[in-house]
């Protein structure tokens, strides 16, 4: 019995370590699809600009379609006029010809025939007025088909150019959407690179203490080490180990560039036991008040305000289910993530 009882006592118990690494899978699943969603919001926003410059641009060429296919009507209801004024030049010039012969055999007659000539002259005369006429409004005809070819031209030339214009656009497009993806993916690898010289440099901070971890992208830090039970005033253990942490955010703020929208979030955690006090009516309000105070704390020791992010998150986000004394202590906690604002 004393041996089966101390093999027992010595069995190692797995779990706890399958959770950890769980969890730290799925925080580093969740980080990646919060940068691809990030890029896509981007990308979108950037290739929705184009898009309705692409749309305007092709209204504008519906319109000159529009315009080209109305001069093309112009031209026909032209030329089918320039045929009518041609065949009545025809019919007029045909009648001249008439006359003429009517006057030469009409030469040798009488004094009525000379009325008859006289008539058939001022005819002929009126015949020359309406020739006349009509031919300069065939000119006029003329000039204004030579203007509307030039108008066909200019039109076809714009439409071309659009065309043109379309294609080029639909090439800036994609030329931006590419360059985007490669701006996010350096300023995700120089934030990546900047977080781990951070934690680094905490690390050699900290030491190695057991109530404090690192999980995935974030250190985690028991609430017992800043706060007493219930609390969300900062003991002085606590107080001196945030101390340590302001050196090593004023140093990252001198070295991360200040074009890379970087920003460190405090999130509060608690247990699953609610709590409800006349100053902390749920574990929301405590765990929001403990990142406040952590916030406030290192803004105070002269880190930049506009760097700094508190957020609660109550008991949602346990990283142990289980409803036992450990599972409590680890669940209280507050974590730092390095991240983009």
């Amino acid at each position: 019995m004393a041996l089966a009882s101390r093999r027992r006592a010595e069995s190692v118990n797995y779990w706890p370590g399958f959770v950890d690494a769980l969890s730290t899978m799925l925080l580093v699943i969740i980080f990646l699809l919060s940068v691809f969603m990030l890029a896509q919001f981007f990308l979108s926003r950037e290739v929705t600009g184009k898009d309705d410059a692409l749309t305007a641009l092709n209204r504008r060429i519906e319109e000159l379609t529009s315009m080209l296919a109305l001069e093309r009507t112009q031209k026909t209801d032209a030329d089918a006029k320039v045929a009518s004024l041609s065949a009545t030049l025809a019919s007029d010039q045909d009648a001249q010809g008439k006359l003429r012969a009517a006057l030469e055999a009409q030469n040798a007659g009488s004094s009525s025939a000379d009325a008859r000539v006289e008539a058939a002259a001022g005819a002929l005369d009126k015949e020359k007025a309406v020739s006349a006429q009509a031919m300069a409004q065939v000119d006029a005809l003329n000039q204004q088909i030579t203007a509307l070819r030039r108008q066909l031209s200019a039109i076809q030339d714009a439409l071309d150019a659009s065309q043109a214009s379309g294609k080029d656009a639909q090439a800036k497009i994609a030329d931006l959407g590419s360059r985007l993806n490669v701006a996010l993916a350096q300023r995700v690898q120089e934030l990546s690179r900047y977080r781990s010289d951070f934690f680094g440099r905490l690390r050699q901070i900290l030491g190695t203490r057991p109530d404090i971890r690192v999980v995935g992208d974030r250190f985690v830090f028991q609430s017992e080490l800043f706060f007493d039970s219930g609390q969300a005033v900062l003991n002085p253990e606590g107080r001196s180990e945030l101390d340590k942490l302001a050196v090593a955010l004023l140093d990252l703020e001198k070295q991360i560039p200040t074009e890379i929208a970087w920003v460190l979030r405090v999130d509060g955690h608690t247990d699953v036991r609610p709590i409800v006090t006349s100053q902390f009516p749920s574990n929301w309000a405590l765990s929001a008040a403990r990142a406040i105070s952590v916030v406030q704390y290192l803004v105070a020791k002269g880190v930049s305000p506009q760097r700094l992010v508190a957020a609660g998150f109550g008991e949602f986000q346990p990283l142990d289910p289980e409803r036992t004394e450990e599972a409590y202590r680890r669940n209280r906690r507050l974590e730092l993530k390095l991240t983009e604002r």
